[in-house]
């Protein structure tokens, strides 16, 4: 990579973890502590059982590394059987090191696709992801840099293209989010961190991806369940889920007659390192104890949807939605 690219990741980097440091300052002010559910009250819905709260009391600095987390998130489906969904396929993944991009990967790959990632600077785990995608027999490539950039974002596309020899599916996944408890503690540098990196990081990547695409091909978008329902301390990361939603539903109307689908997968709370390196500790310990299944999702649990949203054989039918897994009715 250019010094120029390093020196944007650098100053990146900075950035979300002075925005963090800011918002710990406020936090630590309070020290307020609420009620945790004990584990007996959770159910288990899944092929196998997954951790419940009280999770480990955990803040992570930006960007988060996957490594560090005391509880490491289950990406792996075991139980989940490749068929041949994806073969011969090729994919770029942002937000691909870790969390729901690492499953994905795997996933796709046991579905028979290359993978191509993109990530900020979380080379040891973006590492750790190509171990498994390459464990399934399947070709990885690492591209690290900034898609707030958009040449970054122009250059890592014709690197994939020019690696794993086309393009067929992109999955827009990198984000940045910092919770804040008024809107007032939200500066236009806040703001512009997280616009950027959340809606113009997709824009981008998409626009990229597009003179490559063909009919048949996909782009799948990471939404939220906080783009449905807002999120009252996330004032500004909500917005840009809105945003990436009601982007998806555009998009997909306008490529429709090339034969290009898109779709977004809208998440609940998901144990992945975005959430560790956001809220105060003892809130980690509570994620995701307020959904009606009482816990958070593991990243296994939703990349079996990007597979579906993906493979033509599943979803050939299928453009312009946004699907909500929050392990809750009503989203």
């Amino acid at each position: 990579m250019t010094d120029n690219t390093n020196g944007n990741v650098d100053r990146t980097v900075q950035k979300q973890r002075g925005i963090q440091e800011e918002q710990d300052r406020r936090d630590a002010a309070k020290q307020q502590e609420g009620e945790r559910p004990g584990k007996e009250s959770v159910p288990q819905a899944g092929a196998r059982d997954h951790p419940v709260p009280p999770l480990p009391a955990q803040h992570l600095e930006k960007p988060g590394l996957e490594k560090d987390l005391e509880l490491q998130p289950q990406f792996q489906a075991p139980s989940y059987k490749g068929s041949g969904k994806l073969d011969g396929l090729s994919a770029i993944i942002t937000g691909g090191d870790s969390g729901i991009g690492r499953a994905v990967a795997v996933l796709f790959a046991r579905e028979g696709a290359d993978v191509a990632i993109v990530y900020l600077n979380e080379h040891e785990d973006a590492e750790e992801t190509c171990r498994h995608v390459e464990a399934e027999g399947k070709r990885c490539i690492r591209i690290p840099g900034d898609v707030k950039d958009s040449a970054f974002c122009q250059d890592a596309v014709e690197k994939a293209v020019r690696e794993l020899g086309k393009l067929d599916i992109l999955v827009n996944n990198a984000a940045f989010q910092e919770h804040a408890d008024s809107l007032l503690d939200i500066t236009d540098e806040r703001f512009d961190e997280t616009m950027r990196t959340n809606v113009y990081g997709y824009f981008h990547m998409a626009r990229a991806a597009l003179p490559h695409l063909k009919e048949g091909s996909s782009i799948i978008n990471t939404g939220s369940v906080t783009g449905l329902q807002g999120q009252g301390q996330l004032l500004d990361y909500s917005t840009t889920k809105g945003a990436i939603h009601a982007f998806t539903m555009s998009l997909a109307s306008n490529l429709a007659k090339k034969g290009i689908r898109v779709n977004a997968v809208a998440p609940g709370p998901v144990w992945t390192p975005l959430n560790p390196a956001d809220k105060p500790a003892d809130k980690v310990a509570e994620f995701g104890a307020k959904t009606a299944l009482g816990r958070p999702a593991q990243p296994e649990e939703l990349s079996p949807a990007y597979v579906f949203l993906a493979s033509p054989a599943c979803s050939s039918y299928i453009t312009g939605i946004v699907l909500p897994i929050t392990g809750s009715p009503g989203s």
